[in-house]
């Protein structure tokens, strides 16, 4: 407990929007039910304002080769980080910690485990990533962002509470807006995190230029462009004449889910999340080359769901993203049921049922 006797609940997430996203979700929930959240990081959050009492960075690293050095490089920055974190535990003693997957939880987790610490594992993704089954057999109660999550070992599953992924508060903002159809303009929006905007700046507009010229101009496109790939990616839609905004990144993504008509990204678990939590219909583009293929896994729930088209990185080139556009623009009662279908898939309430969870471990 802090020193006004309220709980306290150390969150650990990875520097990235992917994680602490969920993170910042879950602290939004435990803040009105009175909980004091700290939050165990490591140095990319550095310009994310957290709501939380304290931010404390902990060492780790991403098991990134398997030649010794690299070996043991990553063995020996976990274990910095868990001693760091042992300290950090001693000195604020949590009333239990939520670790949201990445090998940024892992010294955390294993600190509070090892302590004594009642600890909740939540996986974001449709498939269980390597630290997240390093960490599954020491943790108290593993919440999971999906109802069927694949690498699950059948020995964890009176552990697994289904709660889905937490959104934003701007996202659940942005779920009230039904979606609007339209036989005249479609609003299209583009985007794929730092990894995953130089594959949808090739394609995307050479897409674009091989529709008709009647369906161009029903075009009205926003897209995330890295800087460097920003300028060619206008003077491509310059000179097609289409409608387009084009940042390296936006601050109101969820608001501009909601106004499209059509969203083109990659789909990792809270892009996924939101999607389906805002209702809106998809062509997800899974990242190639991660080891978990945690994206393809996401993809293929919304997919399956009837909310999504999921094309694989190698299969997406700029004739079949042409062909999938042109017949969508063209049937938007199918775009509708795709909305509705991609919205049943989700919830605006795992916030919640998360922060349920993580009071019955702490109170346990």
């Amino acid at each position: 407990m802090d020193a006004s006797g309220a709980p306290l609940v150390l969150l650990a997430a990875g520097g990235t929007g992917g994680h602490l996203f969920p993170a910042e979700a879950l602290a939004d929930a435990l803040h009105k039910r009175g909980v004091t959240i700290d939050l165990a990081t490591d140095h990319r959050a550095a310009h994310f304002k957290f709501p939380a009492r304290a931010v404390h960075v902990v060492p780790s690293a991403t098991v990134r080769g398997r030649d010794p050095f690299s070996l043991l490089r990553t063995a020996t920055l976990l274990a910095l980080g868990t001693a760091k974190a042992w300290s950090l535990l001693r000195r604020i003693r949590p009333n239990v910690a939520v670790g949201f997957g990445g090998y940024p939880t892992v010294p955390p987790l294993l600190a509070a485990s090892l302590y004594g610490v009642p600890t909740v594992l939540h996986e974001q993704n449709g498939v269980m990533g390597r630290a997240n089954r390093f960490l599954a057999p020491r943790v108290t109660a593993i919440a999971t962002g999906f109802r069927v999550l694949k690498n699950l070992n059948p020995h964890w599953q009176d552990k697994v509470t289904f709660t889905g992924n937490p959104v934003r508060p701007q996202v659940i903002a942005a779920a009230g807006a039904g979606y609007a159809a339209s036989n005249a303009k479609l609003n299209l929006l583009v985007f794929g995190g730092s990894q995953g905007a130089r594959v949808m700046a090739e394609i995307v507009p050479s897409a674009v230029g091989r529709l008709s010229a009647d369906l161009r101009k029903r075009l009205s496109i926003v897209q995330q462009a890295r800087a460097e790939d920003a300028d060619a990616v206008r003077s491509c839609y310059d000179e097609l004449g289409v409608e387009v905004e084009i940042a390296p990144f936006f601050s109101d993504l969820p608001a501009r889910m909601a106004a499209a008509q059509l969203v083109i990204s990659r789909s990792g678990a809270s892009t996924v999340a939101e999607l389906s939590a805002i209702g809106r219909p998809a062509i997800l583009v899974p990242l190639p080359h991660a080891l978990d293929q945690d994206q393809l896994a996401n993809a293929g729930v919304l997919q399956e769901s009837g909310g999504a088209i999921r094309i694989e990185q190698r299969d997406f080139t700029s004739e079949r993203l042409a062909t999938e556009i042109t017949a969508l623009l063209n049937d938007p009662a199918r775009l509708a049921r795709m909305a509705e279908a991609a919205k049943g898939a989700g919830t605006t309430a795992a916030a919640e049922r998360l922060a349920d969870l993580v009071l019955k471990v702490a109170r346990n």
